[in-house]
């Protein structure tokens, strides 16, 4: 019975945050994030640690924490996207999750 419960729990969670168990996340192509992160660059800087409107993302995926102290991951960095805040809109509407996806793997470039 425990072992019933604990996997419609999984079950739950995964439904809760939109994951299918077989899901796998989006491939990002760089070069079409790079294309797609052009319109970030009005408020965040890609070389060096120049604050704009929003802090550089230079090197952030080599970076322990974000400005929020959440760890640096791809559904951390995702979830800002998606909501924003501090003055970031949220982008949840305006990109899809494909564009999302090549934004990220442009990110681990910088």
């Amino acid at each position: 019975m425990n072992k019933i419960l604990s996997v419609a729990c999984i079950g739950a969670i995964f439904v809760a945050l939109g994951i299918a168990a077989d899901e796998k996340p989006a491939k990002g192509d760089a070069a079409k994030g790079k294309e797609i992160a052009e319109q970030c660059g009005a408020c965040h800087a890609f070389e060096g640690d120049e604050k704009k409107m929003g802090p550089s993302l230079a090197g952030l995926f080599k970076r322990d924490k974000l400005k929020n102290g959440a760890k640096v991951t791809d559904a951390s960095v995702k979830k800002l996207i998606n909501e924003g805040g501090n003055g970031m809109p949220a982008y949840a509407d305006m990109l899809s999750d494909e564009e999302k996806a090549h934004v990220l793997a442009f990110l681990k470039t910088i």
